[in-house]
């Protein structure tokens, strides 16, 4: 029962977390296409997540022109761009507060 809660509460902290999780790998310099993105998150975190939702959230990110979409001829791929980078260095800096925030809860 409690590694179940334990699961459900690692996943959904994931799935709440996944537009995060892009720019923090992107953040990292090269292209990552939809794809990648879902092969990172299985291979990091054990969990497989459908191509909608990680490409819902590239959509979502790239019309917040935070990260810009790319073409090459055999796939799209994905780039963080200069807003993209400011904020995900300003989540950066603001880790010990959002962990210090995380602590308040439990």
């Amino acid at each position: 029962m409690e590694t179940d809660i334990t699961r459900e509460i690692y996943e959904r902290t994931i799935r709440n977390f996944i537009d995060i999780l892009i720019l923090a790998e992107l953040r990292k310099g090269y292209p990552i296409s939809g794809y990648d993105f879902i092969e990172f998150i299985h291979q990091k975190f054990h969990i497989m997540m459908s191509s909608g939702t990680i490409y819902s959230v590239l959509y979502s990110l790239e019309r917040d022109e935070l990260i810009k979409g790319l073409q090459t001829s055999t796939k799209r791929v994905y780039k963080l761009t200069d807003k993209g980078e400011e904020t995900i260095n300003a989540l950066l800096k603001a880790r010990e507060l959002i962990q210090s925030f995380m602590a308040t809860l439990f």
